[in-house]
């Protein structure tokens, strides 16, 4: 089977740069291109990528507004692409603010080839790519700072979980990946992914990446927080 992806850039170098790399994998294809969020929305609706690599900072209609209308539009549909965002990190403070809006994970833009191509694998697949250093990096660096986390007021429903889902979301807070919750708690992996589609299930979440994001809005974790 295989992938379509659209490739959103401001910068036509880095998008054929892109293109070379995933059109050199015999399951990827890049079904077209955008240069700012606005585009993107349109090529989207028209050409039904089934992973869409979005830029943030783009002239006009950025990549978090993107990613919103994207998922927005496509929710309930037969087909809904998944958003796979790229940050240069040190500028993007704001990278939180495009997985709350959608976005099933994101990666560096200095990311190696082989990673890039995995991570759309995996995104394609339906699974979330949340990468443990980076996202503690980001939290702890931005956490205390976003507007909408100290504005957020949803209640977070987390009465609904047991003592042992609880702890679990804390380790996905933390970055840990099935294998590692499994150590950390004496338990097999299969029972660690029984209880992280639980977390999911109950709390109304698409993704480990919306967990994460939970986590941290109901202060189940903080900022800083040690592993």
């Amino acid at each position: 089977m295989t992938i379509r992806v659209l490739l959103v850039d401001d910068q036509p170098l880095l998008r054929t740069g892109f293109r070379l790399i995933l059109e050199a994998e015999p399951d990827l294809t890049v079904v077209g291109e955008a240069g700012d969020g606005k585009a993107a929305q349109d090529q989207s609706r028209a050409l039904l990528p089934d992973v869409v690599l979005m830029d943030i900072r783009m002239p006009g209609v950025d990549g978090i507004e993107a990613t919103r209308r994207i998922v927005r539009e496509a929710a309930g549909g037969a087909h809904v692409p998944r958003v796979l965002v790229l940050t240069t990190f040190d500028l993007d403070e704001y990278i939180v603010e495009a997985l709350r809006a959608g976005a099933s994970g994101f990666l560096l833009k200095d990311v190696p080839p082989d990673e890039l191509v995995q991570a759309i694998r995996v995104v394609a697949a339906g699974d979330a790519i949340v990468a443990p250093s980076v996202t503690r990096r980001l939290l702890d660096r931005f956490g205390r700072h976003l507007p909408s986390v100290q504005r957020q007021s949803t209640p977070a429903r987390l009465d609904r979980l047991t003592e042992r889902e609880l702890e679990v979301l804390r380790l996905i807070a933390r970055g840990m990946s099935n294998a590692e919750i499994a150590a950390e708690l004496v338990v097999s992996e299969t029972t660690v992914k029984t209880h992280v589609g639980n977390v999911l299930t109950k709390l109304g979440l698409r993704d480990r990446v919306q967990a994460v994001i939970l986590a941290y809005e109901t202060g189940l974790t903080t900022p800083g927080a040690l592993p």
